[in-house]
């Protein structure tokens, strides 16, 4: 998962881009990374870490330019390292730059692809870079056959190329130099994007793409809409905006961004997050009721668990207390490369308030289980501090496949849902009871937001691939290029050379 931003405005963009991708820094802490247009150049700055280290006033002040887009970004596939930063730029045809969200899982086919067919060198092992060279391609070789000169409808034809060449979930901003911003959104709309406008007076309109509303919120810009699946929004210099539905399939948009990733404070495909996990709270306080627990005390893990737990609460007539305190300059353990890391990071995370423990009948509520392992830390933390009892609740189903379309879930075998049985998942937390939210229930959560939707990917869950194309043999592969890409970092962590095969 990644967080991505672009902006066409009337003065320098490179404050709002930074604003949008600190906002959008929950999204993705491995690298980040702005690209800006001054009519004549692009200007790019991009590294690995924060926001907050990567730029300081020397190079924003080098950032000039009414119009950019930036990216920060958590590795699915790919190493990490400055080579796979995002923005991405090639120069042609006119300048050409993007920035995804999302995984491309047919990333090393087209790689092979590309650089056998049209002799170009793939550098990276970032699969944006499959679209940006797609794109460039067809959209080259319109300009060509039409004596140089460039069309509007050109973009829709190379738009609908990548689209059929390209498998899993992508939303992508980009730049195309001195003719437009544009932003797109697979056929399926699995990856969230929203287009904003900021009216100015006396001037033409500024607009914003953006992965979250809340980005639009903060830096003034009214919402205009979700960018529909398959659709691709392109805006003139003069910002004029086009929009066309070049390839749409099913409307199955993640799931996982409610349970999960996206702010509460956003809004994705009319879909108020910070409702949608009040309901959850509320379905799975009523599963929890049934029990007839004696629980003293409902407590969040922070910060996702927040709204469900307390929803629960409310249903359960039991008192919500805040008693993990967490560390908010320790990045989310989910998205963190490395087991080791991850493991060593809980404790640094989250502090235990011995005060509102000791004694009493805890049900703990977080947003998901996935190996297994933070949840047994967070269980045994909460027992150490002197809770009597521990009962441990999560928002979201059991996850038991992997994520291809941007998410790093582990492989099958590391899901504790593939391995142990409720009950046994319950005895390794070291929990007293587990509760998972039903299915059903948490759809309906979800959907109650905007009926429209009739079905979300669930494939993490319920293994159905809404994209039709993974097979074992993706799924096989898919888990060979991970363990591979993870044993690279192990090696790069410990200082070791790492050989590219």
């Amino acid at each position: 998962m990644c967080g991505i931003v672009g902006i066409i405005g009337n003065q320098p963009v490179a404050q709002d881009l930074y604003d949008g991708l600190t906002i959008l820094q929950h999204r993705g802490q491995d690298a980040a990374g702005i690209v800006t247009f001054d009519g004549n150049k692009f200007h790019l700055k991009k590294d690995v870490g924060l926001v907050r280290d990567i730029f300081h006033r020397g190079n924003m002040m080098r950032l000039t330019g009414n119009v950019g887009i930036g990216h920060v970004r958590y590795p699915t596939i790919g190493g990490i390292g400055i080579e796979n930063a995002q923005p991405f730029y090639t120069d042609m045809p006119y300048g050409l730059t993007m920035s995804q969200n999302g995984n491309c899982f047919n990333f090393y086919d087209l790689k092979e692809e590309i650089e056998r067919e049209d002799l170009c060198q793939i550098n990276s092992e970032c699969d944006v870079e499959a679209f940006l060279h797609i794109f460039r391609s067809s959209l080259i070789k319109q300009i060509h056959r039409n004596g140089g000169k460039f069309e509007l409808d050109f973009v829709w034809k190379a738009m609908k190329r990548v689209f059929i060449k390209t498998k899993g979930g992508s939303s992508i901003i980009g730049y195309l130099g001195g003719k437009g911003l544009f932003g797109f959104r697979d056929p399926h709309g699995i990856r969230p994007l929203i287009l904003g406008k900021r009216s100015v007076v006396g001037q033409p309109d500024e607009y914003i793409f953006a992965s979250e509303s809340v980005v639009l919120d903060i830096l003034g810009f009214d919402i205009v809409g979700d960018i529909e699946p398959g659709e691709v929004v392109f805006i003139t210099e003069d910002r004029q905006v086009h929009r066309q539905v070049v390839l749409q399939k099913a409307f199955r948009p993640c799931i996982f961004e409610h349970v999960y990733f996206a702010r509460p404070d956003s809004v994705i495909d009319n879909i108020s997050v910070h409702k949608a996990r009040m309901r959850m709270g509320e379905y799975l306080g009523k599963r929890i009721k049934k029990a007839r627990l004696p629980i003293d005390v409902v407590m969040p893990v922070p910060d996702s668990g927040r709204e469900t737990a307390l929803a629960a609460a409310s249903v359960l007539k039991k008192p919500y207390r805040e008693g993990l305190i967490k560390n908010r300059y320790i990045g989310r353990t989910f998205i963190m490369p490395g087991q080791e890391i991850r493991k060593k990071s809980i404790r640094y995370k989250l502090n235990p308030i011995n005060l509102e423990m000791k004694g009493k009948n805890i049900l703990l509520v977080d947003d998901s289980i996935v190996r297994g392992n933070t949840s047994a830390a967070i269980v045994d933390m909460v027992r150490s501090a002197g809770a009597n009892k521990v009962y441990f609740a999560t928002a979201a189903p059991p996850l038991r496949s992997p994520c291809y379309y941007g998410v790093d879930m582990p492989s099958r075998e590391e899901f504790i849902a593939n391995k142990l049985t409720e009950e046994e998942i319950c005895k390794e937390l070291g929990a007293d009871a587990l509760f998972y939210q039903d299915i059903e229930d948490l759809k309906k959560a979800v959907k109650a937001g905007n009926p429209k939707i009739k079905r979300h990917c669930m494939a993490c869950m319920d293994g159905e691939y809404p994209t039709g194309d993974i097979t074992s043999e993706t799924i096989d592969e898919w888990e060979r290029q991970r363990k591979e890409s993870h044993e690279k970092l192990e090696k790069i962590k410990a200082g070791l050379p790492v050989i590219n095969s």
